[in-house]
């Protein structure tokens, strides 16, 4: 239990992913981001006896690192991080190898210079059994590079008493409109991150926005989804960020409906806690691990990634930290292993052709507009700071 505990937390820290939905045609594929020239690793050499690792909780260990120390010879030094700011710090120190970014974390990455592409030969797991909808995501594939290999996705969903609702409620009007009836008993993510979500909203109810990406808003855009935030507040009984006190809260009644995680409806244990995707899809996150430009130990770290990626590996820390793993050929493995995999959706492309995973915004427009200057990061922080008053 100790473990559960130790990732279900690591998920809190999960932050803003990838650049666009798989399957989605939003001009995206197109986009030419401005990223340092870094040479990537040619062929394999000499394992250097070490492997310095930033990672979510739940993703580094001993039940598959110590295997991978005796094969190898590369001791693994694992460094939990609590956020994606922190893993971008982390990660800017020199001091750490690889790390389990999520898309915010990996973009800021790719475009700082702080991690190197990848060559894909000498990864011979990133396979076909990689689920496709991993794979050449802008997060981690940046003008047709690829700078990250997949570990595991998920998606942020409606929870919902059932008890109360009597059913799964269809759209997600009843978080978002001032006549829901569950008023005062709504939850919602307490991060800028979450402008994303009133964004995917606004894309479905109101076309006329042209809004084509959540994480690719315009002035008028960003104004709008801020709107639609405010307009919330006055219906929101908690936001939350802290995952036991989301639990607690929909455990005792205080809460009826809001954006959570499957991990978290899961480890409440209640029958009547479920969770749904509205017809508006919803927003969500993907991990991938990624190489430092300046590390001395790159034939561990390409080890790593490798070992990773296997079948029975990918899909431990997939159940560890309670998401759907990347590598798909694990879901074959096993009863148990084929149960985790639908709980998570993790062979249902077209369930996650309707997730828009997280991604830190930028003033690219990576819907492919050129015409306009999107919104940056920090005007989403700034943004939400205005929300709650």
């Amino acid at each position: 239990m100790k473990r559960k505990n130790q990732a279900l937390f690591g998920v809190l820290a999960v932050a803003a992913m990838v650049i666009s939905s798989c399957g989605s045609d939003d001009g995206s594929a197109d986009v030419e981001i401005s990223v340092p020239d870094i040479p990537m690793h040619e062929a394999m050499g000499d394992f250097e006896g070490e492997l310095n690792i930033v990672n979510w909780s739940g993703f580094v260990e001993p039940a598959w690192t110590d295997k991978f120390t005796a094969d190898t010879g590369c001791k693994v030094n694992p460094r939990v991080a609590g956020t994606s700011d922190e893993m971008v710090t982390l990660m800017r120190t020199g001091q750490y190898d690889i790390v389990s970014a999520s898309g915010d974390a990996a973009l800021r990455l790719i475009v700082g210079g702080d991690v190197q592409p990848l060559n894909i030969k000498l990864i011979p797991n990133f396979s076909d059994d990689i689920a496709a909808g991993m794979k050449g995501n802008v997060y981690d594939t940046v003008n047709g590079k690829p700078y990250g290999v997949p570990i595991g996705r998920g998606a942020n969903l409606l929870q919902y008493n059932d008890t109360i609702t009597n059913g799964a409620p269809k759209s997600w009007d009843v978080v978002w409109e001032t006549d829901s009836p569950y008023a005062g008993k709504i939850t919602a993510y307490d991060a800028p991150i979450y402008i994303a979500d009133a964004a995917v909203y606004l894309m479905y109810h109101e076309p006329d926005l042209g809004i084509k990406n959540p994480y690719a808003l315009d002035e008028a855009q960003l104004a709008a989804a801020i709107a639609l935030l405010k307009q919330q507040n006055t219906i929101i009984g908690e936001y939350w960020s802290d995952p036991v006190a989301q639990i607690t809260s929909f455990v005792g009644g205080n809460t009826v409906v809001g954006t959570s995680w499957e991990i978290l409806r899961k480890f409440a244990a209640k029958d009547n806690l479920k969770t749904t995707l509205p017809v508006e899809g919803s927003t969500g996150w993907f991990d991938s691990w990624l190489v430092s430009a300046t590390t001395k130990n790159v034939n561990c770290a390409y080890a790593w990634m490798d070992y990773t990626s296997q079948p029975e590996v990918n899909g431990a820390i997939a159940v560890n930290f309670g998401m759907a793993p990347a590598n798909v050929a694990f879901c074959g493995s096993s009863a148990d292993a084929q149960a985790h995999c639908d709980t998570f959706f993790a062979e249902d492309e077209e369930f996650f052709e309707r997730v828009w995973p997280w991604t830190t915004p930028i003033e690219t427009c990576v819907d492919g507009r050129t015409e306009v200057k999107c919104t940056s990061f920090q005007d989403w922080t700034n943004a939400w700071a205005t929300v709650k008053g």
